[in-house]
């Protein structure tokens, strides 16, 4: 009977195994870690990390307009201030960021740099600085019957064979008026030819508006001590709706905007897979165009793409 034959990897080289490392994924390096002195050194060399920073990484941070960019003793210390610290870049109108578990790279377009309806006529839209932003201004809606946004980027500074989804990240004033309906958001690809079809998906701005007798009622109710965390005048606002009510409400379903680690909102506009190469923008849109009611008190600080989760 022949005896089973075991390979030790410990008696591997640590560049062999740094080597085998940077195959996987940032995840999978700082698991490995864990195992031995040996895997520990070799998962946290510059040749891993290198491979989890984009090809483009110099020129991304020359670009940068970041006021501050400290000095690095690694890849990995780099990796990981990118991921935690988004760094400004094309002069201010985008920021730059990576996913922790994938390495993949995130880019939020500034309020600024969105095509907004009426966004140049102060009556209607308010341009000010917040300092929870990462950007210089904010977009603050005064009021508006036609609530037009729309952003694209170009698939080339995106992950390639990526899927992506977008949001719009937002927050509400202290005195919203008009958001409690549905506004659609969409997201598309395009190249020279033409845009592909996207799915229109339907969503609520105002969290509050919520009707208690929906699918979209009962995820908001899990993050509502969030929203009210957020919102502490949400829960004595005349606007809100009571149990009565509610059930009385005859208002559709639609996706509710969900709490960021950052203080902010965000509503998923859609996915789409980047397989676009240099070649080819991805289109957003959040509209509400139909029902011609005045609206107030959303401030817009921009849209961010990231890859999508678990994939």
């Amino acid at each position: 009977m022949e005896q089973e034959s075991t390979f030790d990897l410990y008696v591997l080289p640590e560049g062999c195994i740094s080597n085998i490392l940077s195959l996987t994924s940032p995840r999978d390096a700082c698991r490995s870690s864990v195992v031995s002195s040996v895997f520990r050194s070799a998962a946290d060399s510059d040749s891993v990390w290198e491979r989890f920073l984009p090809s483009d990484i110099h020129q991304i941070l020359s670009s940068s307009v970041s006021p501050y960019l400290p000095n690095f003793s690694s890849k990995k210390e780099l990796f990981f201030c990118l991921c935690d610290n988004p760094l400004l870049s094309d002069n201010g109108s985008k920021t730059f960021a990576l996913e922790k578990c994938s390495g993949k790279k995130c880019y939020m377009i500034a309020a600024k740099e969105l095509s907004i309806i009426w966004g140049d006529t102060p009556t209607y839209w308010k341009w000010r600085p917040d300092p929870e932003s990462r950007f210089s201004e904010v977009a603050e809606l005064l009021d508006v019957c036609w609530l037009e946004i729309r952003g694209k980027l170009e698939t080339r500074l995106l992950s390639p064979n990526t899927t992506y989804r977008a949001y719009t990240v937002f927050k509400l004033t202290e005195t919203p008026r008009g958001l409690g309906i549905l506004a659609e958001a969409s997201v598309k690809l395009a190249n020279g030819v033409g845009a592909e079809e996207g799915e229109v998906k339907s969503v609520y701005l105002d969290p509050r508006s919520v009707p208690s007798n929906t699918g979209a009622h009962r995820q908001q109710r899990g993050i509502n001590r969030g929203i009210f965390r957020l919102f502490p005048w949400s829960a004595r606002s005349s606007n809100a709706l009571n149990p009565e009510e509610a059930v009385r409400d005859p208002r559709p379903e639609g996706q509710v905007p969900r709490e960021r680690w950052d203080g902010w909102m965000e509503i998923d506009m859609g996915e789409f897979f980047n397989d676009r190469g240099d070649d080819g923008e991805v289109e957003m849109s959040l509209l509400e165009v139909k029902r011609g009611n005045w609206k107030s008190g959303l401030i817009i600080q921009g849209i961010e793409l990231r890859p999508k989760e678990n994939q």
